[in-house]
Formats: structure tokens, sequence, C-alpha cells
């Protein structure tokens, strides 16, 4: 497979930015001319070996931040936005689309947010006369998707709240146990915490200092929701101060992502950064062992894997995902090239989706996506039960993948011959965004292609695509 070249000349534009210096105090510390940096500034060079090495020796970077992850994050948003009708075939080629995400960040991120007021625009002008007449009929946008963009443009990292989590979990650099350590330190706030017969998986009273956690919790369960309210009660300026920085548009939006990061800091105060990642790579990342290690669920760790973003001392980048019977989306987050569609569901070929039909196993899969970049994936369903005979179970599918190259620190790949190419399968984002042409399970024929269309003639599919 051949090397892909580094362009990320906006991120390195920032960094010199942020260090304050012209483009000629930045080019000789840098060891090139001034018009080479002002070419890779442009994207009109790569990003050479000799200013990567310099940018980590002169600055100390962590030269993983050039990583064109965003960039591809972008495309492939802008690629699903345009697939929508009202674009026609006026679709910008993947090169341009690169080209913008690179050199006009900001104009790329305008745009998804005017498809987005579009489409949300469009979907409620279908019972726009229940709106009429109506004081809070003004359209806004949609909280939910405020909220997961915000998640999914800070790559699932949020450094000070990691940190303050850390710090609580392992004061001195040794871990506690975390919810002996969160009781305590909701006692000292003079909370008192029982455990009730109750469906309502956590209750707190502000008015009588009263924290209710379900008696039918599982032991993960019971501990986050612990950590999670400790953080409302203890960390809430620093909670504030990070949706201050959001700039939400709603204040539902904003207590949303309040929510969110508080289950942020709950998993990072389970998992404390340096000893979780240290675990990690000492079982393989062995997903059953870690949970073991640190009393939570399995999807707890997937997740908190994925989170490992810190700079400096950053784990494997993965990918994870979470979804429903139905096949949709509830979460997502990708630190690889591979990113996941904004709207509908996952490409139908990915193993995540047969994990509800093997129960309690993990599948493997080697699979490769249509611009040639191989990955490790693992999936498995998750089974949340509500506590009683008579309470309804909740079943997810979640999944975990990295690059390829990534995938012999995995004890899931000990026996998988990742040198074969055979061994991969076909897979996609979205079908609208999916070029493969024979493929058996496309929903809808992709963006920017022709169809030829025979009536005489019926194949996998009723078109063929030129």
């Amino acid at each position: 497979m051949a090397v892909q070249k580094l362009y990320a000349g906006g991120k390195l534009r920032e960094m010199r930015k942020r260090l304050g210096l012209t483009q000629k105090a930045f080019s000789q510390k840098l060891g090139v001319s001034l018009p080479y940096l002002n070419q890779m500034e442009n994207n009109n060079r790569p990003v050479s070996t000799g200013v990567v090495l310099a940018l980590a020796h002169e600055f100390g970077f962590d030269v993983t931040e050039l990583s064109t992850a965003d960039s591809e994050r972008m495309v492939i948003d802008m690629r699903e936005a345009l697939a929508d009708p009202v674009f026609g075939d006026a679709a910008p080629s993947l090169a341009d689309l690169r080209l913008v995400a690179s050199n006009a960040s900001s104009l790329a991120r305008a745009f998804l947010e005017l498809h987005r007021a579009y489409r949300q625009t469009h979907e409620r002008l279908a019972s726009l006369d229940e709106a009429l007449g109506r004081e809070d009929s003004a359209l806004k946008p949609s909280p939910w998707e405020e909220v997961r963009d915000f998640f999914h443009y800070c790559d699932n990292y949020f450094d000070a709240i990691d940190r303050a989590a850390e710090h609580f979990a392992a004061p001195h650099g040794r871990r506690r146990d975390a919810e002996q350590a969160a009781t305590e330190a909701l006692e000292r706030h003079g909370v008192t915490v029982t455990h009730p017969e109750t469906p309502i998986l956590r209750r707190f009273h502000d008015d009588r200092k009263s924290l209710q956690i379900s008696a039918g919790a599982s032991g993960p369960t019971r501990r986050f929701q612990l950590l999670h309210q400790l953080a409302l009660i203890t960390r809430n300026d620093l909670l504030e101060a990070t949706l201050d920085l959001a700039r939400f548009q709603t204040g539902e939006a904003r207590a949303i992502a309040k929510i969110g990061l508080a289950n942020y800091f709950a998993g990072a105060a389970l998992m404390p950064y340096g000893a979780f990642q240290e675990a990690a790579e000492a079982t393989r990342h062995d997903l059953e062992r870690l949970a073991d290690i640190f009393g939570a669920s399995v999807e707890q760790v997937a997740h908190r894997l994925s989170t490992l973003q810190r700079p400096g001392a950053k784990g494997i980048p993965f990918f994870f995902v979470r979804v429903d019977q139905a096949g949709t989306i509830t979460k997502r987050h990708s630190a690889t090239r591979l990113q996941f569609a904004r709207f509908g569901g996952a490409c139908p070929l990915w193993n995540v989706h047969q994990a509800f039909e093997t129960p309690g196993r993990f599948l493997r899969q080697l699979a490769e996506t249509p611009d040639g970049e191989r990955y490790f994936c693992l999936a498995r369903d998750v089974s949340k039960p509500g506590g009683s005979f008579k309470a309804p179970v909740r079943r997810y599918a979640i999944g975990l993948g990295c690059d390829i190259a990534h995938a012999q620190r995995l004890v899931y790949a000990d026996d998988l011959d990742l040198s074969n190419p055979q061994a991969f399968e076909p897979i996609g984002i979205s079908c609208r965004i999916c070029e493969r042409r024979g493929c058996h399970q496309r929903s809808v024929p992709p963006l920017g292609r022709t169809l030829s269309i025979d009536a005489n003639e019926r194949r996998v599919l009723p078109y063929r695509i030129d």
C-alpha cells in the first residue's frame, strides 16, 4: 500500500501562530526556506519528515497533532451532506473537499452547520401548521445533534476534566477504590447515599442532600452513577467553564452536554488515564480483563479506550460505536481515519450488526474501506437489564477497532493473518458516499455516479453504476 503524504498546512499555520512567530522566524527554526514553509502552509507541498522531527525537537510538539483525522472527518461529513438531493449533480470532487477541509476548516464547519439547519427546517415544514401562531415556533437547531458534533470535533477528549478525574481517582499516583472514594467524597459534602428498590437508576434530592442509587443497578453502573453525581456536585465550575467554550445555541444543548461531560468525568475517574493506559498495554487491550481490573463494564472499557488522546501520551487511536437493533448509531467516535455517517446507520457489511446474532461473544473482522485503508474490528452485543422480571431489556452492539498497523498490540488479533489481502472484507461508511459498484447490500446509489437501468436485465441491484 502506498504511503500517504501528510498535508497539514492549516495545523502547521495554527502552530506557528500559537508560538507568535513570523513565517521567516518559524522557517529558520525548522531549518527550511521561507518559500518552502509557505508552500507547506498552503498545502502545495506535504509536510516533510525533517519538519516533523524539528517540530518535536525544537518545540516539543506531539507530532500526532498533525494527523489528518480531523480533516478526513470533515470530508466524510461534507460528502454525506452533499448527497442531499437538493445539491443535484453539483457535488465537488473528493480532492476539492479535502482542500477545503485542510485549508478552510471554518468554511467547512459553516457549510455543515448551514446544511444541518436546512435539514431541520425542511423536516419541520411538515408540521408547520401546528407551529403557526405560537410564540415558540421559531426553528432552532437540534440540541442532540449540536452536542454530538461538539464531542465529535473535540475528539472525545477533554484534558482538564480528564486530569481532574485522574487526580481524584489517584491523588498520589496510586488508584483508590472508586466506589468508596466517591461515597466518602459525597458524604464530606453532606450527601447521604442510599440504595432503595426503585426503577429510577439515580435520583439526587438537592434540598435534603440525598442521593438514591437503585439497588438493582449492576456494580459498574452503580459506581459510574456515583461518580457522575460527584462531578455535578464537586466539579460544577469546571463543567460550566468547558460548556462556556462550546457556545451552544440552546439551553437544551448545554444541559445535554453537561450530562455528557459529567459522564466523561465518571468514566475517567473509574478508569484513570495513566493507570488505565498502563493496564491496557499490559493486558494487550483485553476488554474483559480491563473490566475486571477497574470494576467497569465492557462497554465502559471500550468507550474509555477511544478517549486516550492526551497530548504526549496517546494510546492506540481507536474508533468506538454503539448501535441499536435497528442499526441506528447511538454513540460514535473515531480517532482513526474511519469516520461514521452523521445520519442513518452504519455499513451493513460491518460485523457490529452481526453481534446481535451471537450474544456474549466477541466477533473479529479484518475490513478494508473504499479508500484502501485496512482496520481490525471487534464487535460484541451489550444487554442492559432493567433490574426486574417485567422491566424491559435494552440491547445494543458495540464496535471497537483500529488501523491494522496497531492490531498486533491487541490480544484479539493473535491468530489472524494480518498480511493476507484476501482476509479483508470490503466495508463502507454510508451507501450514499460509498463508491463500491458490486456491493450486494447497497441500499441507495452512490453520490455523483450515473446509473444505467435496463428493464430487461436484473442483477443483484436493479441498476448498474457507471
